[in-house]
């Protein structure tokens, strides 16, 4: 019997939620790409699974490039479809993937952008002060830099998250959990916090989350985002870039940073490699007398 193609494409999106645990922003990000595609498919007639075959696919890629999708974007779109089909051959959906041997667009190497320390360490010192907003923001961009956490894995944390040692328990991708060391100024920032900003923040309706906003709901990454834009001007994300270079220039193995970052991967981690050798570069230039 043929396999309707949106109802294959909605049952794959429900299981990377509930079986692979996938987080919420990675699977609207897989919803947003394979709907551009069912879409792409209907207008081709195309509305069972069977019907996809190599020409829909490079007719799709096609379609990406004309449109003005940026490398990166058409190399993310269509890993999402190939890997939807990866998994319809493994539940005999379909015989066989008609994307396995289509040429794959080269996503450009794009390094990391990491935040000078000694501006990161300016901000931080400047959030100095009483208020329960100043004691959350203090410690929630002290933890950020001094774990390199992902946003998602920082607004999961429930007080029961709360280290009993010098270690932080973090839920990774696929709800994999790492311990990650706690810095002394991430954790002393955290503890004042915890004691003098979280209770004057909380309602009898606030439940465990650690991160509260200003009339004592849980802060989400979006209003995680939202903080470090405020105080930073940048993203999460630049924190842990700056978490890992930072590092890395200062002698630290990179198995050990793809450890502390939860890369399932060390290629994933060598990236920045290519940042700390630009460090050392840069130090040779400026530092010895015949660079």
């Amino acid at each position: 019997m043929a396999t309707n193609l949106q109802q294959a494409v909605d049952d794959y999106l429900d299981r990377l939620a509930t079986e692979r645990r996938l987080s919420e922003h990675t699977v609207a990000a897989y919803r947003s790409d394979l709907s551009q595609f069912v879409t792409f498919c209907s207008r081709l007639d195309i509305f069972i699974l069977d019907a996809i075959d190599r020409r829909t696919l490079r007719r799709h890629l096609a379609q990406l490039s004309t449109r003005g999708y940026a490398p990166r974007s058409i190399a993310r779109k269509t890993s999402a479809v190939r890997t939807f089909l990866d998994d319809a051959v493994r539940r005999d959906l379909i015989p066989a993937n008609p994307g396995a041997h289509l040429a794959r667009p080269k996503r450009p190497l794009t390094l990391p952008h990491a935040l000078p320390a000694a501006g990161i360490a300016g901000v931080l010192d400047d959030l100095d002060g009483p208020e329960p907003i100043v004691l959350r923001d203090r410690a929630l961009l002290e933890v950020l830099y001094g774990t390199g956490v992902r946003v998602s894995e920082l607004a999961a944390l429930t007080l029961g998250d709360l280290p009993r040692s010098a270690f932080l328990r973090v839920r990774g991708k696929g709800d994999r959990q790492r311990d990650v060391p706690l810095g002394g100024a991430a954790g002393r920032a955290l503890d004042a916090y915890v004691r003098a900003g979280r209770p004057r923040l909380a309602t009898p309706d606030t439940g465990d989350a650690l991160w509260l906003g200003a009339r004592g709901g849980a802060l989400d990454a979006r209003g995680i985002r939202r903080v470090v834009r405020r105080r930073l001007g940048t993203f999460p994300h630049a924190l842990r870039h700056s978490f890992a270079t930072h590092l890395l220039e200062n002698g630290a193995d990179l198995r050990s940073v793809q450890e502390l970052l939860g890369h399932r991967e060390l290629a994933t981690t060598q990236i920045y490699t290519a940042v700390s050798r630009r460090h050392l570069r840069a130090t040779y230039d400026r530092s010895h007398p015949r660079a």
